[in-house]
């Protein structure tokens, strides 16, 4: 009665603990996460405006396509500030929206840039907010004309080094600064090669699928059959008595190619998708064109040459009187298309048309197949069947005032196509951080390999309690000063959010691929969840975690008493994590940025991934969970760590129970339930897989006879055994 009572008590409570904590937990994600910007569309206030165009006294409101703002000193236009959102709808590699302020001079150059908004999560975990200034700011003297080129005897800048740890994410946010500004400069007519009366649209998009792109001619098609091949080369080529080898259906599908000029957003973009449209954009000149190639069928208009040669001899690009040979360098590999309802197409690639070949996208072209045939007499014969393109009138703009008309700069063309030269040929970015990081890469994988041997050889390990918790101690030191403040691989509940996330709006292992430590660390852990459990990566490689442990450790050396929390009081404790995951998982469905804030919960960011250099509330926060570590071992990861929580949930699944116990447990012997530094075993002597860290401390008591009481009776049997003999023997001999 009186425990139904008290139940009753506390249902009647105004006050639940957990949803106050989710309470007070959003009031203050919507206190940090207001914007400290004003709206697009708004007027630009005067400090934003010192800060993104010195020297200017004032700006006028958003307005205009694309839209921007002029800014003005005294009576004279200086140039212009915009927003990347409102400009080209950027976003991050997440998918996520990334807006920027951006200021853009009359002479096409950029004086300066501020973050607004992003919801980069790779930003958020371990990238101080400093160095992403720091990055943004570094685009200011930025000549959009030739972005990393230094003009003769002028000031302008080049392009500001990546953020380290955050590649991915600053090369996206460079394209977003430099292709918005393009755009903005064409649509004011300040860059020189926009100058013309009549112009490509590279500004306006609007979605569409793959049926209006061909409806309206944006994309092309040219089929052939086996037998329409065959009857081409017996139609136009004079050779008497010629006959192809073969036997296959005339009907069979030969090849199939479909190509268009995508540099337009309506095409690329659809086709692409916003991202590796943005990117693509990022590495081109402001003058060279992108086409895309598909193709279907038995031919491939690739062929295996390129890989040698690096040129592909079996298409080209025919205007007017110039053939335009395609090279490795213009080739850009996609393995999909974005786009809805897109045929099935084995081969897709993407080739920019440098500037200075002369081509003109506003000129008729047309796309020519090469393809050989031999003989049975043994002559070879070459045959080439025309794919014609002509641009969709809703891709020209006209009239730009000619009143200041000038001549195309052909050095910008130059420098423009060498500067492309440079970006192009280098592998994809995630293979350049996995090479740039072999070294330790190769550390980390020996780490695992001995991880892994210790859980697999787990029982002669803990055979020897004067190995083990050496093993043990030193294994948490390498953890937390090796993977966690040297290499930054810190785990954390952010990366459960994003890849629950990218299967909502679109996969993309490019973005996992980043970062070679973190997605080696998560690809183990996913493994090691289906064998041991959540443990693994809890006791053994989670830096802050080991640190907690390490704390402890010492503490226990001085002697500082430790409070053993009684276990009704622990277990009603435990569902304070899950709430929090919970929590962040339902808001980051709404919003990424207020999941992010409320990630700040998990202390791996200050005392991992910033060393503890961050402001006085974070750090004190930290110092706070670590302090009441000192008395109760892990006290975050008991009760509060969301990662811990996520984890838990797949754990589940384990198909090893590899712990052993005996019947004793929990009735007869409760040494390892006291002992259990997290309190993971049941006072029945029943292990808690959601909670055990795997730190084998009850596979040591279940081995050591000193400890064990079955082990210790049976110890003390076979001394009295050994005795009696001896006795015996003692007896015998006298």
């Amino acid at each position: 009665m009186s425990g139904r009572r008290r139940g009753r008590q506390n249902h009647g409570r105004r006050c639940n603990p957990p949803l106050l904590l989710i309470a007070l937990l959003a009031l203050c994600l919507t206190m940090i996460a207001a914007p400290a910007w004003a709206k697009p569309g708004e007027r630009i206030g005067p400090e934003t405006l010192a800060q993104i165009f010195p020297g200017a006294e004032r700006a006028g409101s958003m307005a205009g396509n694309p839209p921007a703002a002029s800014v003005f000193k005294g009576g004279a236009r200086l140039g212009y500030v915009f927003s990347t959102q409102d400009v080209v709808g950027s976003v991050g590699f997440s998918g996520k929206p990334i807006d920027i302020l951006v200021g853009l001079t009359n002479a096409g150059v950029i004086s300066g840039a501020r973050l607004r908004s992003h919801n980069e999560p790779i930003l958020v975990i371990g990238i101080p907010d400093l160095a992403l200034r720091r990055y943004v700011d570094g685009f200011a003297k930025v000549d959009i004309h030739r972005p990393g080129q230094l003009r003769e005897g002028e000031a302008f800048g080049a392009l500001p080094d990546a953020i380290s740890g955050a590649t991915i994410s600053s090369a996206v946010i460079g394209d977003s600064i430099i292709r918005a500004a393009r755009t903005v400069a064409r649509g004011r007519g300040l860059l020189k090669s926009t100058q013309a009366k009549l112009r490509l649209d590279r500004e306006n998009y609007e979605p569409a699928d793959w049926q209006e792109l061909r409806a309206d001619g944006s994309i092309v098609r040219l089929g052939l059959s086996r037998g329409a091949v065959e009857q081409a080369y017996r139609d136009r080529v004079a050779i008497p008595g010629a006959e192809f080898p073969g036997n296959r259906s005339p009907e069979e599908l030969y090849t199939e190619l479909y190509t268009g000029l995508i540099t337009p957003p309506r095409v690329g973009q659809n086709l692409l998708g916003a991202q590796a449209f943005n990117r693509l954009l990022g590495k081109m000149g402001p003058d060279d064109q992108a086409i895309l190639i598909a193709g279907n069928g038995l031919y491939s208009f690739k062929g295996t040459r390129y890989r040698r040669s690096g040129l592909f001899d079996r298409i080209q690009i025919v205007q007017g009187d110039k053939i335009i040979r395609l090279v490795k360098q213009h080739y850009h590999l996609f393995c999909g298309l974005q786009i809805a309802a897109e045929p099935q197409l084995r081969e897709i690639g993407v080739f920019v048309i440098p500037a200075d070949t002369g081509f003109d996208a506003l000129t008729d072209w047309r796309l020519e197949l090469l393809i050989s045939r031999e003989t049975k007499q043994g002559a070879r014969v070459h045959l080439d069947f025309p794919l014609p393109y002509v641009l969709p009138a809703g891709y020209r703009i006209g009239q730009v005032s000619a009143a200041t008309a000038e001549p195309p700069d052909q050095l910008d063309r130059v420098l423009a196509y060498m500067q492309r030269q440079l970006n192009e040929g280098e592998p994809a970015l995630w293979l350049r951080n996995w090479r740039d990081r072999a070294g330790r890469i190769t550390v980390l994988v020996g780490l695992l390999l001995i991880l892994s041997a210790v859980l697999v050889f787990q029982d002669n390990l803990v055979r020897h309690q004067r190995l083990y918790r050496p093993v043990r101690l030193i294994y948490l030191t390498v953890t937390v000063v090796w993977i966690g403040w040297y290499a930054g691989a810190q785990l954390s509940v952010i990366n459960v959010l994003t890849f629950a996330q990218s299967l909502l709006s679109g996969f993309r292992w490019e973005f996992f691929l980043l970062d070679p430590l973190i997605f080696i660390l998560w690809s183990y852990v996913a493994v090691t969840l289906l064998f041991w459990g959540r443990g693994v990566f809890c006791g053994w490689l989670c830096p802050f975690g080991a640190l907690q442990e390490l704390l402890n450790e010492a503490a226990r050396l001085l002697r500082i008493p430790q409070i053993n929390v009684p276990f009704a009081l622990h277990e009603r404790l435990w569902p304070i994590k899950h709430i929090i995951f919970l929590g962040l998982f339902a808001v980051s469905l709404h919003s990424t940025i207020l999941a992010i804030a409320g990630s700040e919960v998990e202390p791996f960011k200050t005392a991992i991934s910033m060393h503890f250099i961050r402001h006085w509330p974070f750090v004190a926060y930290v110092g706070g969970l670590l302090f009441l570590g000192l008395f109760i071992e892990r006290f975050f990861c008991r009760y509060l760590c969301p990662l811990g929580a996520a984890l838990a949930i797949p754990a589940r699944l384990r198909m090893f129970e590899w712990l052993k116990r005996r019947f004793q447990c929990g009735h007869e012997c409760k040494v390892c339930a006291v002992r259990c530094t997290v309190q993971a075993i049941h006072p029945n002597g029943s292990i808690n897989p959601n909670e055990c860290i795997y730190c084998l401390a009850c596979q040591a008591n279940y081995y050591d006879d000193l400890t064990c009481p079955p082990l210790v009776a049976k110890r003390k049997r076979r001394q009295e055994r050994t005795e009696k003999q001896a006795a015996y023997r003692a007896k015998a001999s006298q």
